[in-house]
């Protein structure tokens, strides 16, 4: 029996707050409060919107004012960013419910994490690190995974994480540790196409073959994001996961074979930082949602063009 069949039954049957909306071969971006005025203005949209699950965990106030109006007309993805799955620690208990909470709140059409650390004791590090994959690692992050699914009713999406360095004591590869993972836990998995970009060319392997290997059967969502150039100490290229700055256009090549191979899945582009206008954060999401359309099934596209 996998966790999705266990949980399953967790959760009685409550009433929504919210329509129902399906996020399924959208893109969407972050969401940003500048941007809600811009958001309104424009009316209703086809696109989701993603919010960092830490940001929303307090009671009420303008955050949550903000994200209920959004969440009224839009699906809303959750992402979770300090949950520390990849931990030595048990997970924290009071973190958890307020993340249970939050997934009530608002009923996401997607939920996800990180496949990193950031906690160890009571120091807590604003950072997604990395972690060697091991048979051990494995068990320890399947178990955390068991947790928040069981906590929440629901599986969740586990993101790849963009690295810089890695472990000689690892046993398997990233893909493989993934693909154990689902198997293990019911989890899906979140793909973020400028990680693979950034992990390989700090490592030096190829952002192609990775995707070769990947299990895309598995993947329920993307993310697309910009990347720094910088380099390291011997001048070597290092790109840094800063999420600052429109998409490469090489991680737009790989994002588009990736649809090409798997199919349109919801995919956010994530902008963090130096916010730019809306228009320009709409227009790398419309840039998104024509590769998506240009993959769909021909009975989508159709339909579409029937309206």
């Amino acid at each position: 029996m996998n966790a999705v069949t266990r949980i399953g039954n967790l959760v009685p049957q409550a009433r929504l707050r919210f329509p129902t909306c399906s996020a399924a071969g959208l893109a969407g971006t972050s969401f940003k409060h500048e941007h809600l005025q811009g958001i309104v203005d424009q009316g209703k949209h086809s696109g989701f919107f993603e919010v960092h699950a830490e940001n929303y965990m307090g009671a009420g106030g303008p955050p949550h004012r903000a994200l209920e109006r959004i969440r009224t007309d839009h699906p809303v993805s959750i992402h979770g960013v300090c949950m520390s799955i990849g931990g030595q620690e048990p997970l924290d208990a009071v973190h958890l419910e307020r993340f249970r909470a939050l997934v009530a709140r608002y009923e996401p059409a997607l939920i996800s994490e990180h496949l990193a650390w950031s906690t160890h004791k009571s120091t807590y590090f604003n950072d997604l690190l990395p972690l060697p994959y091991t048979e051990a690692t494995l068990v320890r992050v399947a178990d955390h995974i068991d947790q928040v699914q069981h906590t929440i009713g629901r599986p969740i999406l586990l993101e790849n994480p963009s690295a810089y360095i890695a472990f000689s004591e690892s046993t398997m590869s990233e893909t493989d540790f993934l693909r154990a993972l689902v198997r293990r836990s019911g989890c899906g998995l979140l793909l973020d196409v400028n990680n693979v970009f950034v992990s390989a060319t700090n490592q030096g392997y190829s952002a192609v073959d990775y995707l070769a290997d990947f299990p895309l059967s598995h993947v329920e969502e993307i993310h697309l994001g910009g990347h720094a150039e910088q380099a390291d100490d011997e001048g070597d290229p290092l790109l840094i996961d800063s999420h600052d700055r429109r998409v490469a256009g090489l991680v737009w090549t790989l994002f588009e074979s990736v649809v090409a191979r798997g199919g349109p899945v919801p995919t956010l582009v994530e902008w963090d930082g130096c916010i730019p206008e809306w228009p320009a954060l709409r227009a790398e999401a419309e840039a998104a949602q024509a590769i998506l359309d240009r993959h769909a099934p021909d009975i989508r596209r159709s339909a579409n063009a029937g309206h």
